[in-house]
C-alpha cells in the first residue's frame, strides 16, 4: 500500500509541469529595444518607400500629399523594364560578371593559403605588395588597366569588364588571416597520410574556411552586382551594360516617371539584401575568427 502511494505520488509530481520562474523584463532593457526597434524602422522607411512606390501607378507616385500604401498595386512597371527596356540583357550581363567573379574566390583562396601555411623565399614580400594594393584608390589604376586590356583585345567584352574584378587585396588578406588559424597539425596529419596538396586545399582547408568564404561570396556578390563606373568606360556597346549603368540610363531618359526608377532600383537592392540573409550568421563570425574585429 505504501508502495502504490509513493508511486502515484510520484506519477503526479511527473504529471504536474515543472515551475519556471521566467526573468523579469528590466525597464532598461525595454527602454533600450523600443528605441532600437524605433531606430531600425527609421532606417528602413526609404527601403519600404521605394518597394512600395515601385509597384504604384504614376498618378499614386506623383500624388500630394504622398501615401506609403499604393491604393492599386500594379506590376506593370517591371514588366515595362523587361519588355521595352531591355534590363533583361543588362541581368544576364551582370549575373554572367557576378559568376566570372566568384571564380575568382578559388584564385584569392589559393593565395591565402599559400601566404597562410607555406614558408618560401619573397613571401612576406609578395605579402608586403598585396597590402600595397589596398592602399591604391582604384580610379589611379583605371587607365593603365584600359591600356593593357585594349592592347589584349578585350575591351568592349564581358571578359574586359569582369577581369579587373577578378581578385583583390582586401581578400586575399582576409583570407590569409583565416587560414593561419587552421592547424598546421591537422594538414600535416593529412599529408602523412599521403594526401596531395591540392586535395588538402579542396578537401580540408576549403571546408573549413566556411565562414570567411560567407565573407568574400557577400563582398564578391556586390562588387560584382554594383559594378557601375569601369562597365561604363569599358563598354561602348549598350548590350554589355550591366544593370548599375542602366539605372543611370534610365535616370537620364524617362525621369518623369519615378514608380519606373523605383522599381529598377528594387531589382538593383533586392537581391543584395536576399544574399545578405542567406550568408548573415557566417559574416560576423568569418570577419571576428580572420581578425577584423
Amino acid at each position: 500500500m505504501a508502495t502504490t502511494e509513493a508511486l502515484v505520488r510520484g506519477a503526479r509530481r511527473i504529471a504536474d509541469p515543472p515551475v519556471i520562474n521566467l526573468p523579469r523584463a528590466r525597464p532598461g532593457t525595454i527602454i533600450i529595444g523600443a528605441l532600437l526597434g524605433i531606430g531600425a524602422l527609421i532606417t528602413a522607411f526609404p527601403f519600404l518607400w521605394m518597394v512600395f512606390a515601385s509597384v504604384k501607378p504614376r498618378s499614386e507616385s506623383v500624388a500630394y500629399p504622398p501615401q506609403l500604401l499604393p491604393k492599386q498595386p500594379t506590376l506593370e512597371y517591371y514588366v515595362e523594364l523587361f519588355v521595352k527596356l531591355d534590363f533583361g540583357r543588362y541581368l544576364v550581363n551582370t549575373l554572367l560578371i557576378v559568376v566570372i567573379c566568384m571564380f575568382g574566390l578559388l584564385l584569392m583562396a589559393a593565395a591565402g593559403y599559400g601566404f597562410a601555411k607555406f614558408n618560401f623565399r619573397g613571401r612576406d614580400a609578395l605579402f608586403f605588395l598585396v597590402l600595397v594594393t589596398m592602399m591604391i584608390p582604384g580610379q589611379v589604376t583605371m587607365i593603365p588597366t584600359y591600356l593593357i586590356l585594349n592592347g589584349m583585345k578585350l575591351t568592349n567584352t564581358l571578359v574586359g569588364i569582369a577581369l579587373p574584378m577578378l581578385v583583390s587585396g582586401f581578400s586575399v588578406f582576409l583570407f590569409r588571416q583565416f587560414m593561419l588559424t587552421i592547424p598546421t597539425e591537422v594538414l600535416e596529419a593529412a599529408r602523412i597520410d599521403g594526401a596531395g596538396e591540392w586535395r588538402i586545399f579542396f578537401g580540408i582547408v576549403l571546408p573549413m574556411s566556411g565562414p570567411i568564404l560567407a565573407v568574400q561570396v557577400v563582398l564578391t556578390f556586390i562588387a560584382g552586382w554594383n559594378s557601375f563606373l569601369w562597365p561604363l568606360i569599358i563598354a561602348n556597346d549598350q548590350k554589355l551594360y550591366t544593370l548599375s549603368v542602366g539605372l543611370s540610363l534610365l535616370n537620364q531618359q524617362i525621369a518623369t516617371n519615378p514608380s519606373l526608377q523605383m522599381a529598377a532600383s528594387t531589382l538593383m537592392v533586392v537581391p543584395i539584401l536576399i544574399v545578405f540573409v542567406v550568408f548573415q550568421r557566417y559574416v560576423v563570425q568569418g570577419f571576428a575568427l580572420s581578425g577584423l574585429k
